[in-house]
C-alpha cells in the first residue's frame, strides 16, 4: 500500500527526510548568553522522538547584537557549539534531520521577551539585568513609533556580517546539523534589506530590486561555498509584506530563482512582519493554510521545492497540500507545542501506521501490545487530531 504523501521520504541532496513533517523554528527566549541548555534539549528532542522528519532550531544569531532578545540562542562563538551538538546528535539518533535557522534580528534586536511585554527594552528590563543595545538595519528607519532608530550598517559592517554568517555556518556544521536555513523573513535583518519599506539606501545594497536582494544573495553564496555539496540549504522568506508598497510575491519569485542558481534547495514560505507590530503581522486574514498559496506559486514559477507553513494543523489538511502539488514539505509550529507527537498521531490518523512501527521502539512495542489486548482501545481516535 502506498504511503500517504505526508509520510513519503524526501531526498534533498545527500540526505533523506523520513517524511514531509518539519518542525518550524520557534523561539524559546530561554538561552543564557546565546547558549542552549537542557530546556532546548528537551524542547527539540521531543519532536525527534515524536516522529518529525526535520527538526529546526529557533532563529540562531550570527552576532551577539543579532539576537532578538537576551534569551535568544547564538552561534557567534565556539563555546556555543557543544549545546547545539547535543541537540543535533540526539535528533540524528532518533531518526530526524537536525536543521538550524541562522539569522540576525536587525532593527528588531533588543526586544523584551514576550512575557515581559514584547516591546523594546526599557527600564523594567534593565532592572532585571537586561541591558539595551542599539539595533542595526539597512537604514535609520524604526520598526514602528516608539521603537529605537536603528544604526544603518556601513560597508565594513556588512562585510563583517557576511563573514559572521559563514563562521556560524561552520560552527553549525561542526555541531552536526544537516540543513542550514537563512532567516530572510518577519522583518529581521535580511528581510529589512529586501523590503523597500525599510531599505532606503542609495548604495549598491538599496534602490532597485537587485540592489535590495544583494545582501541575501551574498550571504547565501558565502554559506553555500562552505556548506557541503551533499547537504541542503533552505531560505525562509516573507513572501509578501502585506502592503502595496512593500515586498511582493513577484519579488519573491525573482529572489527564489537567484537563490536556486546559487544552490539554495528549498524556499520556506512565510509572510509579513516588516511594519507595525514587532511580531509577524500583515494585511491577509489568518485562516487555515493562509500562506500555502505562496509556496504553491514559488514552487510552480521558480521550479523550486517549497515548504508550506502557517495554520496547518490537521493531517488531512497537510496531506491535501502535498497531494495537490502545492508544496514539498509541511512545517508545523504551535500545533507541535500542543502535541509533540503530531507526526506519529498524523500517521495513524491517515491509516499509515496501524502497528505503531514508526514510534520509538521504547514506546511502540508497549502500544502495539495494548492494542492487541484492550478491546476498548480504538486506533486513530487521538483526541488532539479530531
Amino acid at each position: 500500500m502506498t504511503a500517504p504523501h505526508l509520510f513519503q521520504p524526501l531526498t534533498l541532496r545527500g540526505v533523506t527526510s523520513r517524511n514531509r513533517v518539519v518542525i518550524s523554528p520557534m523561539c524559546q527566549y530561554s538561552a543564557h548568553d546565546g547558549h542552549m541548555d537542557d530546556w532546548h534539549m528537551v524542547h527539540l528532542g521531543r519532536f525527534a522522538i515524536g516522529g518529525a522528519g526535520i527538526v529546526f532550531t529557533e532563529a540562531t544569531a550570527v552576532q551577539k547584537r543579532g539576537r532578538i532578545t537576551h534569551g535568544c540562542t547564538g552561534l557567534w562563538a565556539d563555546s556555543q557549539i557543544p549545546g547545539h551538538t547535543r541537540i543535533a546528535q540526539f535528533a540524528l539518533r532518533n531518526g530526524a534531520l537536525p536543521a538550524i535557522q541562522l539569522g540576525h534580528a536587525g532593527r528588531k534586536g533588543g526586544m523584551q521577551r514576550p512575557w515581559f511585554g514584547n516591546g523594546p527594552l526599557d527600564g523594567s528590563d534593565l532592572a532585571r539585568g537586561d541591558m539595551p543595545w542599539t539595533p542595526v538595519g539597512p537604514s535609520p528607519v524604526p520598526v514602528a513609533d516608539g521603537w529605537p532608530v536603528p544604526q544603518a550598517l556601513t560597508q565594513t559592517e556588512i562585510d563583517e556580517l557576511i563573514d559572521d554568517y559563514a563562521s556560524a555556518a561552520r560552527r553549525a556544521l561542526a555541531a552536526g546539523y544537516r540543513i542550514a536555513e537563512i532567516h530572510g523573513a518577519h522583518g529581521y535583518l535580511v528581510h529589512s534589506f529586501l523590503s523597500p519599506i525599510s531599505n532606503q539606501r542609495t548604495d549598491k545594497y538599496g534602490g532597485s530590486l537587485s540592489g535590495r536582494m544583494r545582501l541575501a544573495l551574498e550571504i547565501a553564496e558565502k554559506i553555500r561555498a562552505i556548506w557541503p555539496d551533499d547537504l541542503p540549504m533552505f531560505f525562509r522568506t516573507s513572501a509578501v509584506d502585506g502592503t502595496p508598497e512593500g515586498w511582493s510575491l513577484d519579488d519573491t519569485i525573482v529572489l527564489a530563482g537567484e537563490l536556486k542558481r546559487i544552490g539554495v534547495d528549498v524556499m520556506d514560505c512565510s509572510s509579513s512582519g516588516i511594519a507595525g507590530a514587532a511580531t509577524a503581522s500583515g494585511g491577509q486574514k489568518r485562516q487555515p493554510g493562509f500562506q500555502v498559496a505562496y509556496a504553491e506559486r514559488v514552487r510552480r514559477e521558480a521550479n523550486m521545492q517549497t515548504m508550506a507553513v502557517g495554520l496547518i494543523t490537521h493531517p488531512q489538511q497537510a496531506e491535501a497540500i502535498l497531494a495537490d502539488g502545492r508544496a514539498d514539505l509541511i512545517a508545523i509550529g504551535r500545533e507541535a507545542l500542543v502535541d509533540p507527537n503530531w507526526a506519529l498521531h498524523a500517521a495513524r490518523h491517515l491509516g499509515h501506521d496501524a502497528a505503531f512501527e514508526t514510534w520509538p521502539r521504547q514506546a511502540g512495542w508497549w502500544l502495539a501490545g495494548r492494542q492487541k489486548t484492550c478491546d476498548f482501545y480504538e486506533p486513530g481516535a487521538d483526541a488532539s487530531l479530531t
